[in-house]
C-alpha cells in the first residue's frame, strides 16, 4: 500500500519492515495486524488491516515519530 502524507510518501513495498503483530486467527472478524515500518529516509509508519468488526475495518498507513515506534515496539 501507497500513501501520501504531508507530501511524504509512505510505501509498504519499499519500506523496511521492523515487526509485525497479528490479533486474533484468520478470518476472525474482530481480528487486526498492525506492522511497523521504516522508510528507506529513516521515517517510521504503521500499516493497519483487519476484519469487518476490527478497530481497523479499512486498511490505513499512519506515519509515527520515532520515540512513538519505540514506544509501540516495547509493548510487545
Amino acid at each position: 500500500m501507497k500513501k501520501i502524507i504531508c507530501k511524504v510518501e509512505y510505501d509498504t513495498e519499499t519500506a523496511e519492515l521492523v515487526q509485525k503483530r497479528t490479533f486474533g486467527a484468520f478470518g476472525d472478524p474482530t481480528g487486526y495486524e498492525e506492522s511497523l515500518y521504516k522508510t528507506p529516509t529513516g521515517k517510521y509508519f504503521l500499516y493497519t488491516v483487519g476484519g469487518a468488526e476490527s478497530k481497523y475495518t479499512t486498511e490505513g498507513i499512519k506515519r509515527m515519530s520515532a520515540a512513538t515506534a519505540e514506544s509501540w515496539l516495547a509493548q510487545a
